[in-house]
């Protein structure tokens, strides 16, 4: 019985990649600094999954930004636009590989960045592959070859991590007609057998390739380009052991299809499907072994020991237990790296006994296998009874339940999920109250939190400065950044949310029944790092969250100030959420909890009130069959927010990296009065979904893209808008960047958004002649 791991947490306990990152691309460090950074994070992720015995460690599962990039440079998929830097030695790979994630503007080069998407369900973001036809691949980046031997020279002969080739392709672009990426399968494998022929020759006695996409939906051709393509790796490499690697749902109807592939063994997540595990032992073939992913790796609760042995002796029953393996249900990136770092009381003392973070699920994994196999038993069956009691007293915790929410939560009625007229009458009523020109500029909501922002927030934690003083110093901020954006003729303006920490942790921090860490960082793109709120309990408001600010800013001006408020399903999808109930009853808590707030905000003269809802789509389950339900408790959360205000009260939501063709009713059906939307990496492609619906709402089209710290001229906002404007209305049109700039620096924000007011001030113009 073999304990594995999929992948481990790679910024470091402490942030080291982030601070590294971030210091390399301001030039305050060099790429050997950086490098030794990354060094360092993998010797010490690989010592400690050997300390801890599990028996098969990964490697290649460390990323400077991007597994996904990392793959496209390993089997050398550049887009033509990075050439330049490409044929230049100038250029690092670790230098082309940011270019290709946040765009290059420097030393005479303009270079747009590739597209970035959630990576399936959660808040990870990924670098879209870009594919064209007769794509040729070949092997390029010799990054897992590098990495294997680094851990080889620690004595620790690792398992390398690959993205699996046909999931590779699905979770890329095709750019061009004529052609399906899928077509492209026979080239790409021929450098994947390069790269694991490299692997073996190096040593590697195995490989673990993840296909995600087997436990998706998946069209008649993709099913098909399996095992035609895992019998010619087992061919060209037939010493190599592979693992097939599958997580976040349950293989359903490609279970057949997964246990006929050619390969060792096959992982299966039992966190998000336990159900699937009878009927793949009835159906498994005497050659495969069985990854049983019984630890959960997307959330932080500790492991329910009695319920996963249950699995792991049903499963050891049947096989026996030389062919069962025990791991997480997927690679613990997605979860905080050790809650022994928490040592302060930052979290609530009392969910303490409850969690896991990745360093405590290697040891839950570990555990689980000296139970299963009654080694160690007298200090293992301490350890049993212990999480027994734990489970035990979540249960029965007075700190978790709330009679009150959830009687309120009883009594919502049919009045409380929508708006009292029709947006056609709303949108009447709110021109007249509202009187903004054709074309009207605004922006998602934060401004940069400079150093001195974050260090005021430090310092108030320190004690070192007073509540007073450090209001103060927010309020000059916030003034300051109101002049300014009147200066340059901003229609609707926003307060920059200098006070908040994380447009999900500020508002947590506020709200019963959710505590929070010290250190609980995870990774959701390059270097952005957050620290999501762990909902243990009922949730509520206790008092007014952001009238205050709001109110001061809308004093500093004449102009229209927006309320800024993180709607219920994103606050749910980027928390770590109680187990103990389902996630629609936790979310239409949290809804009504932020229905108070924008009521409270209208009641305080606020006449738009914006409900960002970026992580809608990413909360869909990942087969169409389970959507319907998730979307009607999704929608019908948003409608309660926001039921409550008059006709005259603008609605916004923002909505970003998302794909809507699919889901674009439920959109419309959330009915605010103004989306925005992330449209500038796609070139405005993903307005297409709108236009074909005949979306009949307002829409802000973002027109560049602020994850990249690239400055766009005019001439390209005005290009897209242009294009926005050949299949929308002018009337319904809003011009705004993609997303919040938090974490852009202010000279480049400056500078993006004074192009983008002219941009919007010629289209008026243009609009009149």
């Amino acid at each position: 019985m073999i304990t594995h791991n999929l992948g481990y947490p790679r910024i470091g306990n402490n942030r080291e990649l982030k601070k590294a990152l971030e210091g390399y691309w301001s030039g305050k460090i060099s790429l050997d600094e950086l490098r030794v950074t990354g060094i360092n994070i993998r010797k010490q992720n690989w010592l400690l999954q050997k300390n801890t015995a599990i028996d098969l460690i990964p490697s290649n599962d460390f990323s400077l930004y991007d597994q996904v990039l990392d793959m496209s440079l390993a089997v050398k998929a550049i887009p033509d636009r990075y050439n330049t830097m490409l044929k230049n030695n100038d250029y690092a790979e670790e230098d082309l590989s940011f270019a290709m994630a946040r765009g290059y503007q420097k030393n005479g080069l303009d270079i747009t960045a590739m597209e970035m998407t959630k990576w399936f369900d959660t808040n990870y973001h990924y670098i879209v592959p870009e594919f064209h036809k007769d794509q040729h691949f070949e092997f390029y980046s010799q990054k897992v070859i590098r990495e294997f031997n680094e851990a080889k020279q620690l004595g620790i002969i690792t398992r390398p991590v690959l993205i699996g080739p046909v999931s590779y392709l699905l979770l890329g672009k095709e750019k061009g007609e004529g052609f399906d990426k899928l077509d492209l399968l026979p080239g790409l494998l021929s450098v994947y057998i390069e790269i694991l022929k490299a692997l073996q020759a190096a040593g590697a006695y195995g490989v673990q390739l993840d296909e995600p996409f087997l436990a998706m939906d998946l069209s008649d051709k993709a099913k098909k380009s399996f095992e035609p393509a895992y019998t010619k790796l087992k061919e060209a490499i037939p010493g190599m052991k592979v693992m097939i690697a599958t997580y976040f749902e349950g293989l359903r109807d490609n279970a057949p299809l997964a246990l006929s592939l050619p390969v060792s063994a096959l992982h299966i997540d039992l966190v998000r499907d336990p159900q699937q595990l009878d009927d793949l032992l009835e159906k498994i073939p005497a050659s495969l072994s069985l990854s049983l992913g019984v630890v959960d790796g997307r959330n932080i609760w500790i492991n329910n020991f009695e319920q996963s042995l249950a699995y792991i002796h049903k499963a050891a029953d049947k096989l026996g237990d030389e062919r069962i393996m025990i791991a997480p249900s997927c690679s613990l990136l997605h979860v905080p790296c050790d809650l022994d770092l928490e040592t302060d009381n930052t979290l609530n003392s009392g969910t303490r006994q409850w969690l896991a973070f990745a360093k405590q699920k290697l040891e839950e994994t570990v555990v689980l296998k000296k139970l299963a196999l009654q080694k160690n038993v007298q200090d293992v069956d301490k350890k049993l009874k212990e999480n027994i009691l734990a489970v035990k007293n979540r249960k029965t915790s007075a700190i978790i339940h709330d009679k009150k929410v959830k009687e309120r939560v009883a009594n919502i009625k049919e009045g409380d999920t929508h708006r009292k007229c029709a947006f056609a009458v709303r949108r009447r009523v709110q021109h007249e109250t509202l009187n903004l020109p054709l074309f009207p500029t605004t922006t998602i909501g934060s401004f940069p939190q400079t150093k001195e922002v974050r260090s005021w927030r430090l310092q108030l934690k320190k004690g070192t400065i007073s509540p007073e003083q450090y209001n103060n110093l927010i309020k000059k901020e916030i003034e300051r950044t109101i002049r300014w954006q009147e200066d340059i003729g901003m229609d609707v303006l926003v307060h920059g949310e200098f006070e908040r920490n994380d447009m999900v942790e500020y508002f947590g921090e506020q709200l019963a029944g959710i505590t929070f860490t010290k250190n609980g960082w995870v990774q959701s793109y390059g270097s952005r790092c957050v620290k999501p709120p762990i909902i243990y309990g009922d949730v509520y408001r206790p008092a007014p969250m952001t009238v205050e600010w709001i109110s001061f800013t809308q004093s500093l001006t004449n102009k229209i100030v927006k309320g800024m408020l993180t709607g219920p399903v994103t606050m749910l999808e980027w928390s770590f959420v109680r187990n103990d109930q389902p996630r629609a009853d936790t979310c239409i808590q949290i809804a009504l909890a932020i229905r108070d707030e924008v009521l409270d905000l209208e009641k305080a003269g606020i006449k738009i009130i914006q409900i960002d809802e970026p992580a809608i789509r990413e909360g869909l389950p990942l087969r169409k069959a389970d959507w319907k339900n998730y979307l009607n408790w999704a929608v019908r959360a948003f409608k309660v927010t926001s039921g409550g205000v008059k006709d005259e009260t603008q609605i916004h939501t923002h909505i970003c990296y998302s794909e809507f063709n699919d889901i674009i009713d439920s959109i419309a059906a959330m009915d605010a009065d103004v989306i925005t939307i992330e449209c500038s990496r796609s070139q405005m492609e993903l307005l297409d979904a709108f236009v074909n619906f005949k979306y009949p709402n307002e829409i802000g089209p973002g027109v560049y893209d602020i994850h990249s710290p690239r400055v766009p001229a005019k001439s390209e906002m005005i290009f897209l808008l242009n294009k926005a404007k050949s299949v929308i209305p002018k009337e319904q049109i809003w011009v705004n960047p993609d997303c919040g700039l938090k974490t852009r620096k202010w000279e480049e924000t400056e500078k993006a958004l004074v192009e983008m007011v002219e941009a919007a001030k010629e289209m008026r113009n243009d609009s009149r002649a």
